[in-house]
């Protein structure tokens, strides 16, 4: 409990002694290129993986003379959008953006910089947390757009070149029934998940004390903090929104 009180106080101590809206809009443009532009290559290759290898396992557990081929395409569009693009991506995004903000916050304060911040009457977490957060929840629902898209697109190809089943049963399927809701309830999922990664990551790394060893350990517990945050949240969405 002592943790969640100490996080608590963190994430309101970015809404205090802030600083000119200007120099929040440049340094949240830069962290919007170092979380989301440069997440981009990994999130695609993972989705689209997902998508062909989900297409191919959905495709051999309907090996029945009753089950139609449309239902590839049904499994496939109702697996990536409400669960693998945003909470496998979630996962990813925790290793990859979750430890760097640790390392980069870790590495600033055991060399000083973030007590500087503090002796020029800067509050560090608003002019280095807040923009990271802001920058995650703004550029990471983007990227599980980009991911849903390309695993169900991964998945038509796996269905046309690879499986012995026409294409176009494969689309009637991802048109069959489709409910909008679900592309709204991958986005606030979206926005969750990119919450507690960046705060968590920023907590971790904000809070190091010691040298480099404790870095790497920040951002360890960074990553292994945000997955079962991650886990937890989406058994909690899920109850609660679907």
């Amino acid at each position: 409990m002592k943790g969640v009180g100490k996080y608590s106080l963190f994430l309101r101590s970015m809404f205090s002694n802030r600083v000119k809206w200007k120099t929040y809009l440049k340094q949240t443009l830069g962290e919007c290129i170092d979380i989301g532009i440069r997440s981009i290559m990994i999130v695609s290759i993972v989705s689209i993986f997902i998508g062909a290898v989900t297409c191919i396992q959905i495709s051999y557990n309907l090996q029945s003379p009753l089950a139609q081929d449309f239902l590839i395409g049904l499994g496939v569009r109702n697996m990536v959008i409400l669960e693998l693009s945003p909470t496998v991506m979630a996962i990813i995004f925790a290793g990859k953006v979750g430890s760097n903000i640790a390392s980069q916050l870790g590495s600033m304060r055991i060399t000083e910089q973030i007590d500087a911040l503090e002796v020029m009457g800067i509050n560090p977490t608003t002019y280095l947390v807040l923009p990271k957060i802001i920058a995650s929840v703004f550029m990471y629902p983007l990227l599980v757009i980009l991911s849903g898209s390309l695993a169900i697109y991964s998945g038509y190809l796996t269905a046309k070149f690879i499986l012995p089943m026409a294409p176009e049963d494969y689309i009637y399927g991802i048109r069959y029934m489709f409910d909008p809701y679900t592309i709204e309830f991958a986005i606030y999922k979206s926005l969750a998940f990119a919450f507690l990664v960046s705060s968590i990551a920023s907590y971790k790394g904000f809070y190091v004390f010691g040298g480099a060893v404790a870095v790497g350990q920040a951002s360890t517990q960074a990553v292994t903090n945000s997955c079962i945050a991650i886990l937890a949240a989406d058994y909690v969405l899920t109850q609660l929104l679907l």
